[in-house]
């Protein structure tokens, strides 16, 4: 019985790391330099999921790990818990770091995508898809974002196939 349950366990790790991590007809950012994109970034808008759930006021900090990995620290105020929740993960390339193609992971052998899939010449802004066209964020080093780049981030994720209208505008007043 012990034999069969790790078998399981180790079938389902392999096939949660080797799954995709971009979606079909996806592109990550290439060249990528992932030494501009550390740093804090505020989550703009955002596709709603269980991990985010009554999130405002939500940030991501990248810093570069003593392996070479990236720190990644997810922040937010819980509306309903009215507290600051945190979570901290590790994200490393599926390649090469030049291509801005990751999967993440906060629980341990469980990794999801993370693809840069726009992102602006300075850095200030990007935009940043899961595995699955189910996940989706816009980010900005600041709290707003111009609304020429928000109707081009928009545009850009509706025509890759994105379900935009399904966006959640996030509040940054905490």
């Amino acid at each position: 019985m012990h034999r069969i349950a790790l078998s399981l366990a180790i079938a389902l790790v392999i096939g949660v790391s080797s799954c995709d991590t971009i979606p079909p007809a996806v592109s990550a950012i290439q060249p990528f330099e992932k030494e501009r994109y550390l740093g804090q970034w505020y989550e703009i808008a955002r596709f709603d999921f269980s991990f985010e759930k009554n999130l405002n006021n939500t940030t991501a900090n990248y810093s570069l790990n003593g392996d070479g990995s990236i720190k990644v620290v997810n922040k937010g105020y819980d509306t309903l818990a009215n507290k600051w929740t945190e979570a901290e993960g590790r994200a490393v390339f599926t390649g090469s770091d030049s291509v801005a193609s990751l999967k993440v992971s906060f629980f341990g052998p469980f990794y999801g995508g993370y693809n840069v899939i726009a992102l602006d010449t300075a850095y200030t802004y990007a935009m940043v898809c899961g595995g699955n066209k189910d996940y989706l964020w816009i980010l900005s080093r600041a709290t707003t974002i111009p609304e020429e780049i928000k109707s081009d981030y928009v545009n850009r994720a509706k025509n890759l196939g994105f379900a935009t209208e399904n966006l959640l505008w996030i509040q940054h007043n905490q």
